[in-house]
């Protein structure tokens, strides 16, 4: 369950990513739900976040990528918008018969198993 502003915040989100395909700044996020400070809506986003409706992207600015909207707003289908902002899209399709290679593992060479230990 969304409160109001988190749910006016998403809205907002889908609508300008669907319009110009680029992400709000914090700033245009706050003046649109009329907040006084950005540290509210880094809050919202961080509560939107955890409940699955948006992701933010590592290591970039206005990088914001909104999964999905609630199950009694219907989502416009739209072309994905071009640049680090975007729709989200199905995960590519993994191979059933798909091989680990474990002989190469990354615990390096110094690593014993549990029988090899010196102990007392």
């Amino acid at each position: 369950m969304l409160t109001r502003k988190q749910l006016e915040l998403l809205v907002f989100l889908d609508r300008r990513l669907g319009e110009t395909g680029v992400c709000p700044s914090f700033d245009e996020m706050k003046e649109a739900l009329g907040l006084r400070s950005k540290s509210g809506i880094h809050r919202l986003i961080t509560g939107l976040e955890e409940r699955g409706f948006i992701r933010r992207l590592a290591h970039r600015a206005r990088a914001l990528e909104v999964l999905k909207l609630p199950d009694d707003r219907a989502r416009e289908p739209a072309l994905p918008p071009a640049g680090s902002c975007k729709r989200a899209s199905a995960p590519p399709a993994r191979s059933q018969h798909a091989k680990i290679d474990r002989s190469q593992a990354a615990i390096g060479p110094q690593a014993r198993r549990a029988g090899d230990a010196k102990g007392d």
